[in-house]
């Protein structure tokens, strides 16, 4: 094997999670983190307030909007997306010094993210989450007890342009439905480990 095939073969995979709010992708992230090897989490950025118990800099850092777009004027960010009225992206160099080390990186990204990260890495993994239908995915925000009645609303009406978006953009090769979390967890490793062996 030539040193140049040797190197490829230890690079990492960026593993992109997109859906909408309610979806589980966090879930599925989490499940993935624990079940694959040399797996991590890919930290982003927002403008957004935290919410309960978040922790800066463990799911998100959380940064001014002065700050993100300081950052994204310097072409900081692997790609970043307004939802909502607030701004998210994802630092550049910590994914690909990641990927480079042979680690695999899990994103979790809105579709207008995804799409930058399809032009930029096209050699990374794209999975959207679907719900099983909007009904199901209304319980799942209203369970959350975190947001109000006003903000749920706002995130089911995005629901259905984030899905046709997805699927006209040509951005993700691969769509599950989550209608219970450890059937879809192992159909995204599924997904995962064959791409990862070029199956």
């Amino acid at each position: 094997m030539s040193p140049d095939a040797t190197a490829a073969s230890r690079r990492g995979k960026l593993i992109v999670i997109s859906g909408p709010s309610g979806t589980g992708k966090t879930s599925i992230c989490n499940a993935l983190l624990e079940r694959l090897p040399n797996a991590e989490w890919s930290v982003s950025a927002t403008t957004r307030p935290r919410r309960g118990n978040e922790t800066n800099g463990a799911a998100y850092s959380f940064i001014s909007r002065e700050e993100f777009g300081r950052r994204r004027e310097g072409g900081e960010f692997l790609e970043w997306a307004e939802y909502l009225g607030e701004l998210y992206g994802t630092p550049l160099a910590a994914v690909t010094d990641a990927v480079q080390a042979g680690h695999h990186v899990i994103m979790e990204i809105e579709v207008q993210g995804g799409k930058q990260v399809a032009d930029r890495m096209p050699e990374s993994i794209r999975i959207f989450v679907l719900p099983p239908d909007m009904e199901s995915l209304q319980a799942r925000l209203a369970g959350r007890k975190t947001e109000s009645a006003e903000h749920q609303a706002r995130r089911l009406a995005a629901a259905d342009g984030e899905i046709a978006f997805a699927r006209d953009c040509g951005a993700y090769h691969f769509f599950v439905t989550n209608d219970g979390l450890q059937e879809t967890v192992a159909e995204v490793m599924e997904i995962i480990e064959r791409e990862i062996n070029g199956a």
